[in-house]
């Protein structure tokens, strides 16, 4: 690459991040000094400079000092509007997506995310739209058909719908639920926090009943038989991230019992597949002179981890914990091949 070369590159990146920064400051309340530092994780010295660059490019911006004293930058939507035109990679995403949500089982949510796409493509100027299409068709044709293929939970449609509107709330749930050691179901209010999407859907919530300051639950939601909103409201546990949350597990199950460092060791021909592979997102992985390779992260869901270790064969050997080594060590098997 020339001198030349480089400070295009450089340029086009300033230019990302000040479309990027315009794009926060059409929110309702505009974007701040702290906004900006934490986005793009950068000094206020930076910060500030940024704001001037964003006056310098966009006129419109307003600045104001609001009711917590804090200078605020806000553009109207309409100014940036035509440079946001959508690339032809953003649209082949968002019909995965529709794919994935309708072969998980969530109709309802497909049909939203469908009606999004409807209407980002009417918003495309008619001369973008028809170049859009053929590379969204070449991109399409790379990746094959998007499809999550196999088993996948099954569940009340009318039960998930009232806790998609619980959650919006967020509202109490009076719910009839099953636990796996009994016949039938019992009621139960519960403030909901979350849900959880893997193998099985889980309803994170605590249990009114057992007080404010109980821990939170996870109830899977095919064992949901009813669900209604109930009167009153609740609030958020303070701190609480579902995606933080999430992460204490391997899947969707959650155990303090279970919570703590994970060993996994894969041989030397089977390391290149398992590169391949995000096991955790807290996961790291260190290369051994063998050529095998150690993959570690914390996290609970020992039965879950089993499953998909069994898929490994013998191409994987759990360090630790020492339960989860026990678990896995009888159900080696030799496969012809790797997931």
């Amino acid at each position: 690459m020339s001198k030349s070369d480089g400070v295009v590159v450089i340029a086009f990146s300033k230019a990302q991040e000040l479309l990027r920064l315009a794009m926060l400051a059409t929110g309702r309340r505009g974007v701040t000094l702290d906004d900006i530092k934490e986005e793009f994780a950068c000094s206020e010295r930076t910060a500030q400079r940024m704001t001037i660059a964003l006056q310098a490019a966009f006129p419109q911006t307003d600045h104001s000092i609001g009711d917590d004293r804090r200078a605020r930058w806000n553009i109207p939507a309409r100014a940036i509007a035509p440079l946001l035109t959508p690339s032809s990679k953003e649209l082949v995403a968002l019909a995965e997506a529709i794919t994935q949500l309708e072969h998980a089982g969530m109709p309802k949510e497909a049909a939203h995310a469908r009606s999004l796409e409807r209407k980002v493509r009417a918003l495309i100027p008619p001369e973008k739209g028809t170049k859009l299409d053929v590379d969204k068709e070449v991109i399409l044709e790379a990746l094959g058909h998007a499809a999550r293929p196999g088993p996948k939970p099954s569940a009340d449609e009318e039960v998930l719908e009232v806790i998609y509107e619980a959650l919006k709330g967020p509202s109490l749930l009076r719910i009839m639920y099953r636990k796996r050691d009994e016949d039938e179901p019992s009621e139960r209010i519960v403030a909901p926090h979350g849900l959880l999407l893997g193998v099985r859907r889980y309803l994170v919530a605590r249990d009114t009943a057992k007080g404010p300051k109980a821990n939170l639950r996870h109830y899977r939601v095919e064992e949901i038989y009813e669900a209604e909103m109930h009167a009153g409201s609740f609030r958020i546990d303070p701190g609480f991230n579902l995606k933080r949350h999430a992460e204490k597990g391997f899947g969707s199950y959650e155990s303090e019992q279970e919570f703590g460092e994970v060993v996994w060791r894969f041989r030397p021909d089977a390391a290149a597949q398992a590169r391949r592979y995000v096991f955790h997102p807290t996961q790291t992985t260190e290369e051994e002179e063998d050529g095998s390779l150690v993959v570690k992260f914390k996290a609970s869901g020992f039965l879950e981890m089993t499953w998909h270790l069994y898929s490994w064969g013998d191409a994987v050997e759990v360090l630790a914990p020492p339960p989860l080594r026990e678990m896995v060590h009888e159900y080696r098997r030799v496969f012809s091949a790797l997931p």
